[in-house]
């Protein structure tokens, strides 16, 4: 494969030195002619000094992804050794009884732009950057040998293929058609899982480990569910001993699936309660208390254009649910827009706190689940913030 030379600006290679693994195109002076998105390059500073090797996109606003900062082959056994890391250390920490998580996770494992889902026998992928798209057959190759059981189907649909100059991609790579409602295994739990038309690649694998805290804190609670999606958390609440879990959801199908969820666990339809809704109409208009309140929106912000308006939004949902929250309950709240930082979104819970009139205090932090790791030269991968707040 072809290999062009990508020479930074002066004083712009700090960031590579620091194996930040974006450049943007500010920091770009020159790229070698004769390229193509997807194209590997060698990126070199100024005075042509190596830095590292990744791969190119001109028409992105990130010009290179960075791949490793060494001067090494990038192959099919680089994806493949890349690959058989992250198995490693999945089945390093993957609790009992669970057969879904997350096994690549882009930066976070130094693949950027592919992210690997498993759901039992089925790995569902997204290829979501041009460089990660010309290696489509390769990862799918190694994927086969470490995951050989199973079946690949890519969900390439996200907005980010859109920016790189792809087109959507969904569909089959290996093996089989999966069936309309994947069943999966988490924490003894049983889920069902809409990998083709549920949101992202279908279920909510970052939140596993703040899931199992509900199910410790839920015992004789009554416990409001916002943004339910398919009930996660709701049956981690019912099987923690909850006296009662509302479920609030405004998508049909989602709404279908959780109750669906609530049956293969067999939770009681007298335990458990689901409504169609906004969950800020929801909130507006409820007239009683719950002892805990989970808030777990779909991202508010997704540039940096929308942050003060995300801010808002984050403010009016956390201020109607401490509305609601009996003197001593729980709040669980949380952000997954990596543009609303952990120091903005406690800001935010302070003036929601503020103007609700009650005294609240945090007694735990959370983030995503192990097998969504952040590299450490990356900030910008930890998107999730969670706070869990006693309320007086």
């Amino acid at each position: 494969m072809k290999i062009v030379r990508c020479l930074l600006a002066p004083g712009k290679e700090k960031p590579v030195l620091h194996r930040h693994p974006w450049i943007f195109s500010g920091a770009v002076d020159q790229i070698e002619e004769g390229y193509a998105a997807g194209d590997l390059v060698r990126v070199l500073s100024s005075k042509e000094e190596f830095l590292g090797i990744g791969y190119l996109n001109p028409g992105s606003q990130i010009v290179v992804r960075m791949l490793a900062f060494e001067d090494v082959a990038i192959n099919e056994d680089f994806f493949d050794q890349k690959i058989a890391q992250a198995a490693a250390l999945r089945k390093e920490f993957l609790p009992p009884a669970t057969n879904a998580y997350r096994l690549i996770h882009s930066e976070g494992d130094f693949l950027p732009g592919l992210i690997v889902d498993v759901y039992g026998d089925f790995l569902v992928a997204q290829f979501l950057t041009a460089g990660i798209e010309v290696w489509k057959e390769a990862i799918v190759r190694s994927l086969r040998k470490h995951f050989p059981s199973c079946g690949i189907f890519e969900k390439s649909d996200s907005d980010l293929r859109k920016w790189e100059g792809l087109e959507r991609s969904v569909g089959v790579l290996a093996g089989g058609e999966p069936p309309a409602t994947l069943e999966i295994l988490e924490n003894g739990i049983l889920f069902g899982v809409d990998i083709r038309g549920g949101q992202k690649t279908g279920f909510f694998l970052d939140q596993r480990e703040s899931r199992a805290a509900v199910r410790d804190l839920s015992a004789g609670k009554r416990v409001l569910n916002c943004f339910a999606y398919t009930g996660g958390f709701s049956i981690y609440a019912a099987k923690g001993g909850a006296k009662e879990v509302v479920s609030v959801e405004s998508s049909e199908p989602a709404v279908q699936l959780g109750r669906m969820n609530c049956q293969k666990n067999q939770v009681d339809d007298k335990l458990s309660v689901w409504a169609q809704q906004d969950v800020f109409d929801y909130l507006r208009a409820a007239k009683r208390e719950f002892d805990l309140i989970i808030l777990d929106p779909p991202a508010f912000c997704k540039n940096k254009q929308q942050v003060q308006q995300a801010a808002r939004g984050y403010k009016d949902i956390n201020l109607q649910a401490l509305k609601r929250i009996a003197p001593g309950g729980l709040l669980f709240t949380f952000s997954c827009s990596s543009y609303i930082s952990p120091e903005l979104f406690q800001k935010i819970l302070f003036g929601a706190a503020a103007d609700a009139g009650r005294d609240v205090r945090i007694i735990r932090k959370t983030s995503h689940a192990f097998d969504h790791p952040i590299n450490i030269y990356h900030p910008e991968g930890e998107y999730l913030k969670g706070l869990l707040c006693e309320v007086s």
